[in-house]
């Protein structure tokens, strides 16, 4: 067996879920039809979690006017790192950028309605592409890209209430964590360093620390700081991740944000009846989807989790004449919601059909025995025979397993 470390950029290619070409460019991926499968499924559980929590998830547009990102800041402290403005009208004031990232989209979703105390936290969500202007040097398969689909979340809320909604966030993190098998090997709460592009507001800068230290606490979470790796606007939570070499990146954050309101003069009314500034709590609970994945790939192998797996069963006869049988019990997997395939006689050996499938989390073997009583003989990825169950036990015991979303193969 090779000592060679798990890369998601190999195994991307050899497993068929995502690639390059020239043409697109560098740090653009394109996903095959597993891969998508991968990203669908995996968004589709952050929005399930997401709604679960409360979250209402909108739409924003990936181009907004450059003076957008003047009033956020993104401009003035970041726009070496975004794209050109493009000018598709005569006048100045109708330069469009696209977008290096989302809260400046959300802070206009909030600010276009009144609010009242009453409607607090409101908690805003998007799966959504932003675009950064990476050097091709650091680019590297779906870890570092340049268009990115971000999942990212802003909530708009009291003073009273900024702390345990940083909290919830990060309890979202551990859950979706434990249930994608990811583990953190630490949290990092990122402040300023000497040197930076920071705005200003020493004041506003410790009470945000604090908050996010308080936060941090409440969820009994240990932590370390790191001088110079906050956000231009702000501290921020990093959740910190590694991949099978040692080497460390930022996966999910939980950010408190007093300037952004403050530049788009958002507002609500409170109980005597003026208008307050609101908190505004930014958090990604798995981030870049393209990074998410690469991390997961290298994690797994490729053996994702049965509920994040490309094919989910994959149903073998042993011989044409089971083919029949082997072709319904797909049929009736899929109309149960589940990615099942045939491996038939044609593709090779019962031995060589068996070790294609390595990956699949559960193989049903049909033979004639199987067949005749409508059983099929049940091999697990993990090398577990559980024996022949009735096709409809099994298919029930899988989709129960999917829909628990965890990472144990039977139970």
């Amino acid at each position: 067996m090779s000592d060679q470390l798990p890369d998601h950029r190999r195994l991307g290619r050899e497993l068929g879920l995502f690639d390059t070409d020239p043409l697109m460019g560098a740090g653009l991926p394109y996903w095959l039809p597993d891969g998508a499968v991968v990203r669908h499924t995996l968004e589709e559980y952050v929005r399930e979690r997401e709604r679960a929590a409360g979250y209402r998830h909108v739409y924003s547009p990936a181009l907004g006017k450059r003076e957008l990102y003047e009033i956020s800041g993104h401009w003035d402290h970041y726009r070496d790192d975004m794209y050109p403005s493009m000018r598709p009208g005569p006048a100045e004031s109708d330069e469009l950028v696209l977008r290096p990232s989302l809260c400046p989209h959300h802070a206009l979703i909030y600010r276009s309605r009144s609010h009242s105390y009453r409607e607090l936290p409101l908690r805003i969500a998007e799966l959504g592409p932003m675009y950064r202007a990476e050097l091709s040097g650091v680019l590297g398969g779906l870890t570092r890209v340049r268009a990115i689909q971000l999942n990212d979340a802003h909530i708009f809320c009291t003073l009273d209430q900024a702390v345990e909604e940083a909290r919830a966030a990060l309890g979202l993190i551990a859950r979706a964590y434990a249930d994608l098998g990811i583990e953190a090997v630490r949290h990092r709460l990122s402040l300023p360093g000497e040197g930076g592009k920071y705005v200003a507001g020493a004041e506003l800068w410790s009470r945000a620390t604090a908050l996010l230290r308080q936060a941090l606490a409440d969820a009994g979470v240990p932590y370390e700081e790191a001088a110079g790796e906050a956000a231009f606007y702000g501290p921020k939570i990093d959740v910190q991740i590694a991949d099978p070499a040692g080497r460390e990146s930022t996966l999910s954050t939980v950010q408190i944000d007093f300037h952004q309101p403050a530049r788009f003069d958002l507002h609500y009314i409170g109980a005597d009846g003026t208008r307050h500034r609101p908190v505004m709590v930014h958090r990604s609970v798995i981030g870049s989807v393209e990074r998410a994945v690469a991390h997961l790939i290298e994690v797994h192998g490729g053996a994702f989790p049965a509920w994040l797996s490309p094919v989910q069963l994959v149903v073998l006869p042993v011989a044409e004449e089971q083919a029949e049988r082997a072709a319904a019990v797909v049929r009736e997997a899929v109309a149960l919601g589940l990615r099942a395939e045939l491996a038939g006689p044609g593709q090779g050996t019962l031995g060589a059909r068996v070790r294609a499938a390595r990956l699949v989390p559960y193989q049903a073997v049909i033979g004639a025995r199987e067949a005749d009583a409508r059983l099929a003989a049940v091999r697990l990825r993990d090398g577990r025979r559980p024996g022949a169950l009735p096709v409809a036990d099994l298919l029930h015991r899988i989709s129960g397993r999917v829909a628990a979303r965890g990472t144990a193969l039977w139970e």
